[in-house]
């Protein structure tokens, strides 16, 4: 009995979830998002999502970076294999690592403090009612979200194959066309198409999943209803859907 109550929860919470992302993507679609009233708001979300993450995203993402690709360019010319390190670099870096930590870095500073925060003003009456504020509070936010990871992930894409360059053969432009040349086969149309759906869909996961469950009242979850729980339980459904997509664009670029 308890099982199948489990069950029925967890399916009727992504049909929630799955009804949710319907909805922001009709407000999405409708000129009223767009009034006047509502401009200011979402354009202070959207600054204030990408503005804040950025330039410790930026900072954090560098230094990393260079740490990995001294470890791939050392260990890669110890086994006499430095023709391949630009390639493994690229490939372990922008294509995979910097999307995924771009997302959950979006996700771990924006929203999913958001959806607690919601689901907290929900538990103590002060939330206004959910399809009012879905113009006015969710939609902006889910669209901040969703350009934040964009810009983190292209800004940071594009600092990762600058500084590869300069740590592998530093500052001087003779090495600039056959490092552009070994870049162009790795993005080959595929690859790129690859990489715009992933980080489409990592967007879209960080930003409509902590979300969703705070939209709704009524839920028949235990989680929902305690604060923290609900950004565990949010935090689950997100990573597990960020699998799925990373496993996809994995079979996708190497299958």
């Amino acid at each position: 009995m308890n099982a199948h109550r489990s069950a029925i929860a967890w399916l009727t919470s992504w049909w929630q979830l799955l009804q949710f992302a319907a909805l922001l993507l009709t407000r999405a679609m409708a000129p009223s998002s767009y009034r006047r009233d509502n401009r200011r708001m979402l354009s202070e979300q959207i600054v204030v999502a990408t503005t804040v993450n950025l330039a410790w995203f930026s900072v954090l993402c560098a230094l990393i970076s260079l740490v990995i690709i001294r470890i791939v360019v050392v260990t890669s010319a110890s086994y006499g294999l430095s023709r391949y390190a630009l390639e493994m670099v690229v490939r372990v870096l922008v294509l995979e690592l910097v999307p995924l930590t771009a997302a959950l870095f979006v996700a771990l500073r924006t929203t999913l403090p958001a959806g607690v925060e919601f689901a907290q003003q929900r538990l103590t009456g002060q939330a206004p009612d959910a399809r009012a504020a879905l113009r006015t509070q969710f939609y902006p936010r889910a669209a901040a979200g969703v350009f934040a990871v964009w810009m983190l992930a292209a800004v940071s894409c594009l600092v990762t194959l600058v500084l590869t360059y300069l740590v592998m053969y530093g500052f001087t432009p003779w090495a600039l066309p056959g490092y552009t040349r070994v870049v162009g086969q790795i993005f080959n149309p595929a690859v790129c198409l690859i990489l715009v759906l992933k980080v489409v869909f990592f967007s879209l996961a960080v930003s409509v999943i902590p979300l969703a469950s705070s939209y709704y009242t009524g839920a028949s979850s235990p989680l929902r209803r305690i604060g923290v729980a609900h950004g565990l339980a949010d935090m689950v459904r997100m990573f597990s859907v960020i699998l799925l997509v990373e496993a996809a664009s994995l079979m996708g670029n190497y299958y």
